[in-house]
């Protein structure tokens, strides 16, 4: 029987937890703790990159997919990571409203 998310390497997020997960504060120790040791499985999971051999794996890839919610602590982890590392950043413009604004008063003249 296989053992679910067994992997052969660490997971490490150096683009968003240069210091590692247990250095950054989103995560509780065991938490931190789970992302690292079965984080390359949760992954390969979630991209689709490997099948799932276990009931638990076949649960975990339903969450990822939005079939289902999070109910395990392994899917409420991973969950939680995929929510704070898809953050987009916030990029200011100005607004159409101030450009028409200003086209306005220029043709005001």
């Amino acid at each position: 029987m296989a053992e679910s998310f067994s992997v052969e390497r660490r997971f490490f997020d150096d683009k968003n937890y240069p210091r590692g997960f247990s250095r950054h504060g989103d995560y509780t120790i065991k938490e931190s703790q789970a992302l690292e040791q079965y984080g390359q499985a949760f992954k390969a999971l979630d991209l689709g990159e490997r099948q799932p051999k276990t009931e638990e794996e076949k649960a975990f890839v339903a969450v990822c997919k939005g079939e289902r919610q999070p109910e395990t602590f392994f899917e409420k982890t991973w969950n939680k990571y995929r929510t704070l590392t898809s953050k987009t950043k916030r990029v200011y413009t100005l607004s159409g409203v101030v450009a028409e604004s200003i086209e306005d008063m220029a043709n005001a003249d």
